[in-house]
């Protein structure tokens, strides 16, 4: 009798965890910052303790916030074969059934994903130029004078240049399904919108793996008991000129909605650093 009361006890007091760990060290919605931060700062206050923020007017000073227009892409990429993302539902890398599924990697002009983008060819399947590993400098050199090369505050933080810059581009259909980075990550969003879903730490041993590692991104938790325990993730909203910082301990779900113009469309660039063994994401 008294080993059942303990064990019911220890039980009581993991239910209450994530809750009571919220009131302590978490925050309740995530900071917005209207300024840069100083690369102490930053570390100080972001990286090191593992808190998410936004950073507005981030990149106020970046050329591609006005020059990334449908026809300056179309001028300057054009007929340039570049790999694109291609799902029948918008969820790449995510769990379908029983299976890990990855994207369809096709190789097409950028002049023709565009088009499916624009909505001027009809197409069942959902687009997304995403491809990691530094295709900014890789597929899409014509358009790096464009931005800087790199987050300077980030880089001094860190102690180093990034390894890697990507450039994201797609319809607002593609979601990114409830995931961990292994990096710390910054988010730099040249058009468009943003939205994070972030889950602290503390809720991990309430986040069932496999298959709802890999849950498909909504407002609404997955209907399985575990999460019934966990209050509402932290979100997060990013528009243009905004950089956000998803530290790495944080699960997260992704949506971005993001246009240019009348078009539904995201534009996102994101950077990669490896710092003390580990890779950063901004």
């Amino acid at each position: 009798m008294a080993e059942g009361a303990a064990l019911r006890a220890v039980r009581g007091c993991l239910a209450a965890f994530p809750r009571e760990a919220r009131e302590l060290g978490w925050p309740e919605s995530v900071p917005y910052l209207d300024r840069p931060p100083s690369p102490l700062e930053f570390y100080r206050e972001w990286v090191s303790p593992n808190k998410p923020c936004v950073i507005r007017n981030a990149i106020n000073h970046w050329p591609a916030l006005k020059k990334w227009t449908s026809a300056y892409l179309r001028e300057v990429v054009g007929p340039k074969v570049v790999s694109v993302a291609v799902t029948p539902n918008g969820y790449a890398d995510a769990v379908f059934q029983d299976r890990f599924v990855m994207p369809e990697e096709r190789q097409m002009p950028f002049m023709d994903f565009l088009d499916i983008v624009e909505k001027k060819v009809t197409s069942p399947n959902v687009f997304y130029v995403q491809k990691q590993c530094s295709n900014l400098t890789e597929e899409f050199p014509e358009l790096v004078c464009d931005v800087q090369p790199d987050i300077p505050w980030m880089s001094e933080a860190l102690g180093k240049k990034p390894d890697a810059v990507n450039f994201w581009l797609g319809e607002s259909a593609a979601v990114t399904s409830l995931h961990k980075d292994h990096y710390e990550n910054l988010y730099c969003v040249v058009s468009g919108e943003k939205y994070f879903l972030l889950h602290p730490p503390s809720d991990r041993p309430f986040i069932p793996y496999a298959p709802f590692m890999y849950w498909k991104a909504t407002v609404r938790f997955p209907q399985h008991p575990l999460f019934s325990r966990l209050n509402n993730p932290i979100s997060a909203f990013l528009g243009q000129s905004s950089i956000s910082q998803p530290p790495t301990t944080y699960q997260k779900m992704v949506h971005l909605k993001l246009w240019m113009r009348r078009l539904q469309r995201r534009v996102v660039l994101m950077e990669s650093h490896s710092f003390n063994a580990a890779k950063l994401e901004c």
